[in-house]
C-alpha cells in the first residue's frame, strides 16, 4: 500500500527473491505524480542497494549527480566546508526506475486507484506492507495496536525547485524584519536544484504567508533568497506550507501487517534521511522474511533490527530540527562558528570527523575561537571569577555513598585525588550536605561540622599539592523528600528499612508510592535551612575548595521548590515561578554573601521534569537568568530526577541542548552534562558555542586518567593538560601484539577442489 520509494523498492526485492510471489502495488495518484523534488541517499544505503540488486543500483548510478562541499551563507558571509560525499537525483526519476524495475520482474502496479481496507487485504494476502506515508491510513485503522505518537514541530516550510544546478548543499540565513529565516537547497540534476523554505510558524504569520496563495508564496521566497538564487525564479508542484510532523509507533506489525517508511517513522528533512531510511526498511523487511522460518519470526527480526537504527536516526533528526526552530539563538556567533555550529548540529558530524573531512575549514573555526595551534578546544583555559581553569572539562558529582556520619574518609581522598591526578580541570564532590537531615543516605557526606571540614581540606590539600593546576569545587545541597534512603547498591530511592530520619519538603508529598511524606517546611524552618547552607559554605571555603555548587536539581529539597510538581504551596513561595524562586535565590544570595567574592559559585539546575506540567525549557532559561542576576558565574545544566515517574529521552549528549539554549538564551556560561562520552563530543560542543565547560561521570568511573588519555589520543601536549611526572612514562599507549600479519595468499575457495563432493 504506497507507490513511493520504499512501498516500490520491497515489491521489486520480494519478487526478486521469489518470482512466484503474486504481488501488487497500490497507489492512489498517477505515475508521474511526486511531492518534493530530488533525493539523497547515503553511500551507506547505495551500498545495501548494490548488493541486493545490481540491476537498480546501476541504473541508480547512472542518473546520480554528486558533490562534496556545503556552502553555509550567514550575514552575507559564505563558508565552504568540503568532503562530505553527496548524491542526488530526481525523485521523479528514481520512482521511473523502480517502476520500470518493477514491472521488469512482474509486479502489478495500480495507479489511480485507492488500496482497498487492509483488514481485508489482511484476509486475502499472506503481507500487507504499508508504505503510506505519513498520513497512513493503515496506522489509523489499527491505532490501537500500533500505538503511534505524532509530534508536531514549530516551523512552517514548502518544497520548491529552481531550474539551475547549485554548486553545493546550501544553506542561507535571511534575518528579516518579521524574523529569521532559511534555505536549505541541493542539486538534484545537472538543470535542477530542491530548494526548501524555512522558518517559525510567528515568522511565516508575520510575514504573511498564511494569506498568500502558491504562486504568490513562491514569488515571495525567490525575493526573498534573490542572493542564492541569482535573482532566477522558483517553481513549485502542488507545493503548499506544512509542519514537519514526528512519527514514532510502539510497534510496527499487528498479524501480517507491516508498516515501512513515514508510516512507521519520521525523520526530519534537514538530515535527508525519509527515502534513505525508507528504502532501508525495505531491505531489512525483504532480507528477515528470507532467513526467518516463519512470518511472525520475519516481522519481529525486521523490527528488532531497524527499531535501534531508526531511534538513533531519529534523535539525530530531531537534535537538528530544533537547532533550525532555535535558529535565531545563534545568530550572533562569528559566521565561521556558526558554519560550524549548523554542520555539528545533529551531533552525527563532530569536531573530529569533520576535521577528518575539510581539516583548512576546521583549523580555521578553531583559530576563530582562539585555540593555539595544534590544541584542542577542549584544553583551552576558561575564566570564572578569579579561578582560570586550565582546561574545559569537569569531573560530574558523583555520590560515592561511603562516608561515615558524614565525614569523608579514604575512600574519598583516592576517588577523588585519582580524578584530580587524571587531568580534568575541575574535580567536583558529590552532594556535600548541609545536616544530617539533609542527606540522602547514610552513607552520604556532609559539611555539618567542623571536623569533616577538616577530613575535606584533607582532599583540596591533597588535589592542590598533587594536582597543581587543578581546581577541586563542593556541591552543597540537600535531599529534601528524597532522603532516608538506602545506599544506592542496596535499593536506590528505597526507604531504610529502620533507623529512618524525618524529613522537610516545600509541600508534603512523598517521591514515589512506599516513600516516606515529608513535612512542609514553615517559615522559621526555611530560617534554619538557609542558615544551615551558609555554616556549610563557611567550612567549604575554609576547607579550601575553589568553587562552590547551589545543587538545586534532581528533586532535592531546592529543586523542589523550583518544579511546579513539587511546589503546591499557596504562601509567598509557591504559585509562580517567580514565587517558587524566591527561596532557592534566599539561599544562594545568603551563601553568596559568605564565600569569598574572588571564588566562583555555580548553581545546578534540572532544565525539565520530563514529565507533563513540570518544568520547561523556557522554565529553565528563566531560573538561569534569575541565578545569574544574583551572581552566579555558571549555570550546571542537567535534567530529571525530580519525579518517579518521568519520561527521559535518553540518548547521547541527550541534556546538552538544554544547556545550550540556557547559554544562548540566558547569555549565561553553561556546564553542560549528561551522556558526553567522548573527548570528540566535548570538542565539538565547545567549538560550536553550546556550552563553556563538559561535566562526565562515568567515563570518569571507568578511566580516573580520562583527560590525560583525551589529550595522548589527540597527540596533545601543553598547559592544558599535564602529566604528573609519577605517570609521565603511561602518556603513550602501552605497545600491544602485533596485528598486521601477512594475509594468506590462498582460500579455499581459490583451489580447484574446493568445490567438488565431499572436499
Amino acid at each position: 500500500m504506497g507507490g513511493g520509494p520504499g512501498g516500490l523498492y520491497a515489491a521489486a526485492l520480494l519478487k526478486r527473491l521469489d518470482p512466484s510471489r503474486n504481488i501488487t502495488v497500490w497507489e492512489r495518484n498517477t505515475p508521474h505524480d511526486t511531492f518534493g523534488f530530488g533525493v539523497v541517499l547515503s553511500d551507506e544505503t547505495l551500498g545495501g542497494i548494490e548488493h541486493a540488486d545490481p540491476e537498480v543500483y546501476a541504473a541508480l548510478q547512472a542518473e546520480f549527480v554528486r558533490w562534496d562541499d556545503i556552502d553555509i551563507v550567514h550575514r552575507g558571509i559564505r563558508h565552504t566546508s568540503t568532503g562530505h560525499g553527496f548524491a542526488a537525483l530526481g525523485r521523479r526519476r528514481l520512482l521511473e526506475i523502480l517502476h520500470h524495475r518493477c514491472r521488469s520482474l512482474g509486479v502489478e502496479l495500480r495507479f489511480r486507484e485507492e488500496a482497498p481496507d487492509p483488514a481485508r487485504l489482511a484476509q486475502t494476502h499472506d503481507l500487507v506492507i504499508a508504505a503510506d506515508g505519513v498520513h497512513s491510513t493503515t496506522r489509523t485503522a489499527f491505532a490501537d495496536v500500533f500505538r503511534p505518537h505524532i509530534t508536531a514541530h514549530r516551523c512552517r516550510y514548502i518544497w520548491l525547485a529552481a531550474d539551475f544546478p547549485l554548486d553545493a548543499f546550501r544553506f542561507e540565513i535571511a534575518e528579516t524584519e518579521q524574523g529569521v529565516m532559511q534555505l536549505h537547497g541541493y542539486p538534484y540534476s545537472a538543470d535542477a536544484s530542491t530548494v526548501i523554505v524555512e522558518m517559525r510558524e510567528e515568522v511565516w504569520r508575520a510575514a504573511g504567508f498564511d494569506e498568500l496563495d502558491e504562486t504568490e508564496s513562491v514569488e515571495r521566497c525567490a525575493k526573498i533568497f534573490a542572493d542564492a538564487l541569482g535573482g532566477r525564479p522558483l517553481r513549485s508542484n502542488n507545493s503548499a506550507w506544512t509542519t514537519f510532523r514526528t512519527v514514532v509507533n510502539e510497534r510496527w506489525s499487528h498479524g501480517n501487517v507491516v508498516l515501512l517508511g513515514d508510516a512507521a517513522h519520521t525523520a526530519h528533512f534537514s538530515i535527508g534521511s525519509g527515502t534513505k531510511l525508507a528504502v532501508e526498511d525495505a531491505l531489512a523487511l525483504a532480507a528477515c522474511l528470507s532467513e526467518q522460518p516463519t512470518l511472525t519470526d520475519a516481522l519481529r527480526a525486521y523490527e528488532a533490527e531497524r527499531r535501534p537504527v531508526v531511534a538513533s536516526t531519529q534523535r539525530a533528526a530531531r537534535a537538528s530540527l530544533e537547532w533550525f526552530e532555535n535558529l535565531a539563538l545563534y545568530l550572533r556567533q562569528p559566521p565561521r562558528q556558526f558554519a560550524f555550529n549548523l554542520l555539528t548540529r545533529s551531533r552525527r558530524v563532530t569536531h573530529d570527523n569533520l576535521r577528518l573531512r575539510d581539516a583548512h575549514f576546521t583549523e580555521a573555526v578553531e583559530r576563530g575561537f582562539g585555540c593555539p595551534p595544534g590544541t584542542p578546544p577542549m584544553f583551552t583555559p576558561f575564566r570564572l571569577r578569579g579561578l582560570t581553569l586550565r582546561n574545559r572539562v569537569v569531573v560530574s558529582p558523583m555520590d560515592m555513598y561511603s562516608a561515615a556520619d558524614g565525614l569523608p574518609g579514604d575512600f574519598h581522598l583516592v576517588h577523588l585525588g585519582a580524578r584530580a591526578l587524571g587531568g580534568a580541570g575541575l574535580v567536583m564532590t558529590e552532594m556535600v550536605c548541609v545536616s544530617p537531615e539533609g542527606r540522602i543516605t547514610p552513607g552520604c557526606a556532609g559539611l555539618w561540622s567542623g571536623r569533616q571540614a577538616e577530613a575535606w581540606r584533607r582532599i583540596t590539600d591533597f588535589v592542590h599539592t598533587r594536582a597543581p593546576g587543578t581546581a577541586v569545587g563542593v556541591q552543597l545541597g540537600h535531599s529534601g523528600r528524597k532522603g532516608s534512603t538506602r545506599l544506592m547498591w542496596e535499593g536506590m530511592d528505597e526507604p531504610l528499612d529502620d533507623d529512618n530520619w524525618p524529613l522537610v519538603a516545600p509541600s508534603p508529598l512523598p517521591y514515589k508510592p512506599g516513600s516516606q511524606t515529608p513535612r512542609e517546611l514553615s517559615r522559621a524552618q526555611l530560617t534554619d535551612l538557609r542558615e544551615q547552607f551558609t555554616a556549610a559554605a563557611v567550612r567549604a571555603a575554609r576547607a579550601r575548595f575553589d568553587l562552590l555548587e547551589l545543587h538545586c536539581a534532581h528533586g532535592y529539597l531546592l529543586s523542589g521548590f523550583l518544579s511546579p510538581l513539587t511546589n503546591r504551596r499557596t504562601d509567598a513561595y509557591g504559585g509562580t515561578l517567580e514565587k517558587r524562586l524566591r527561596f532557592p535565590l534566599e539561599v544562594f544570595d545568603a551563601v553568596r554573601a559568605v564565600w569569598p567574592e574572588d571564588r566562583p559559585m555555580t548553581v545546578r539546575i534540572s532544565a525539565t521534569d520530563w514529565a507533563e506540567g513540570g518544568t520547561t525549557a523556557e522554565d529553565a532559561v528563566a531560573i538561569a537568568r534569575a541565578f545569574a542576576d544574583h551572581g552566579a558565574d555558571a549555570i550546571d545544566v542537567s535534567t530529571g530526577q525530580v519525579v518517579a515517574d518521568e519520561e527521559p529521552e535518553f540518548g547521547r549528549s541527550y541534556q546538552t541542548p538544554f544547556a545550550d539554549r540556557v547559554r544562548n538564551e540566558a547569555r549565561v556560561p553553561v556546564i553542560a552534562v549528561g551522556a558526553i562520552s567522548s573527548w570528540d563530543d566535548v570538542n565539538s560542543l565547545i567549538l560550536a558555542g553550546r556550552t563553556d565547560l563538559c561535566a562526565l561521570a562515568r567515563p570518569h568511573l571507568y578511566d580516573p586518567h580520562w583527560t590525560l588519555h583525551a589529550a595522548a589520543e589527540q597527540g596533545y601536549e601543553g598547559p592544558g593538560v599535564v602529566w604528573p611526572p609519577q605517570y609521565r612514562a603511561g602518556s603513550r599507549p602501552p605497545r600491544t601484539g602485533r596485528t598486521d600479519a601477512p594475509k594468506p595468499r590462498l582460500t579455499l575457495s581459490d583451489l580447484p577442489f574446493a568445490e567438488a563432493p565431499g572436499a
